[in-house]
């Protein structure tokens, strides 16, 4: 039986408050949405088969090009993967460096990702007050790595740089100045009204519903899943006692209170990092070789995954790469989406899982 619908809306590919294009198709009762899907493949690069033959020391730097937003963590697991494939050992310094580097990643995305929402639902003033501290975070990820966005900064055995005295007692410094910052705007989020309206059981995703679409990363912590956070397995996290952020809401103010609560819990692991620094060296040493491997990282977004093959000397045979987004995009479309009351929803639902399309069309 034909279903029969008001109208067929679609929102995308170009869209002013999405980062990227994707197209989202509605079947709407009224501004009731009833079904949605994703339509993709607006900006396919083929990343995976550039990076086929190619030795590991260029493989690096494709990695990073995955996503210009995370890049670090792309950088880190492709290292990573290599390392435990190899058995290559890593210094305690550089380990607690690579969690320097790899949170000051994390929260530079989340501030974007809480930007867009907040401009999304037309609050331009907090958007672009979160957008100057991130520019801070920026700056602070550049003295360190030396680049804002590109770092390439984890190397087999270790990490390309060291951190100096001066940086150090810099970072600590801004991380206090940001700290403020992001308390203070996460208060306004938290207790303004007109937020509230836009936000609070709008787009709802339960536990169940998060678990059958396999939602990974603050979407589904926001659905009560910590367990969901794959920075809980990783032994350097383990040692910094790391205990994963979650909320039992699940609608589109959750999403957004998840990575506020995930920046100062990113601030609170770069100052642990800091404390147990010990001199030491920054590179063990090790040359990757043949091996196989599925090795999998926290992303900002959630879980991300390479499946990697190379031959003896280093070069990489097969890759595979498994990104959050598609998983919380899916989440989105089926369960958050759908009974949204209004199109005004739509697009700052969309948002609030963060989705990146630039990895998951890689």
């Amino acid at each position: 039986m034909k279903r029969t619908v008001d109208v067929s809306i679609p929102l995308g590919p170009v869209h002013p408050c999405w980062k990227e294009p994707a197209r989202v198709k509605l079947e709407t009762k009224g501004e009731y949405v009833i079904r949605a899907e994703v339509e993709l493949g607006y900006m396919k690069k083929g990343i995976e088969r550039i990076m086929k033959g190619r030795p590991w020391q260029e493989v690096m730097f494709l990695a990073e090009r995955v996503c210009g937003i995370c890049s670090v963590i792309h950088n880190m697991v492709f290292i990573e993967a290599l390392e435990n494939s190899s058995g290559i050992p890593v210094p305690d310094r550089a380990a607690l460096l690579r969690v320097v580097a790899n949170e000051l990643d994390r929260m530079q995305s989340h501030l974007l990702a809480n930007f867009s929402y907040c401009y999304t639902i037309e609050h331009e003033t907090l958007a672009m007050y979160l957008l100057d501290v991130r520019e801070k975070v920026l700056d602070e990820l550049e003295r360190i790595t030396g680049s804002r966005v590109m770092a390439a900064y984890m190397v087999p055995g270790g990490v390309r740089f060291d951190l100096r005295e001066e940086d150090h007692h810099h970072l600590l410094a801004g991380l206090d100045t940001i700290e403020d910052d992001v308390t203070r705007y996460m208060r306004m989020f938290e207790h303004a009204p007109f937020i509230a309206l836009r936000s609070r059981n709008i787009g709802v995703l339960t536990r169940e519903a998060a678990k059958e679409a396999c939602a990974v990363g603050p979407t589904a912590r926001a659905s009560g899943m910590p367990e969901s956070d794959r920075r809980l397995r990783h032994p350097t996290y383990q040692k910094l006692g790391f205990e994963p952020v979650s909320r039992t809401e699940g609608d589109n103010y959750a999403r957004i209170m998840v990575r506020f609560q995930e920046l100062l819990q990113s601030m609170s692991l770069i100052q642990k990092s800091l404390d147990l620094l010990e001199p030491g060296p920054v590179r063990g040493g090790g040359i990757p070789g043949a091996g196989e491997i599925a090795y999998s990282g926290e992303a900002p977004r959630g879980e991300l995954t390479y499946f990697l093959k190379t031959d003896a000397a280093g070069r990489v045979l097969e890759v595979s790469i498994q990104t959050p987004s598609i998983m919380n995009i899916e989440a989105c479309c089926h369960y958050m989406l759908k009974g949204v009351a209004s199109l005004a929803d739509v697009s700052s639902t969309f948002v609030s899982a963060d989705p990146c399309i630039a990895c998951t069309e890689r």
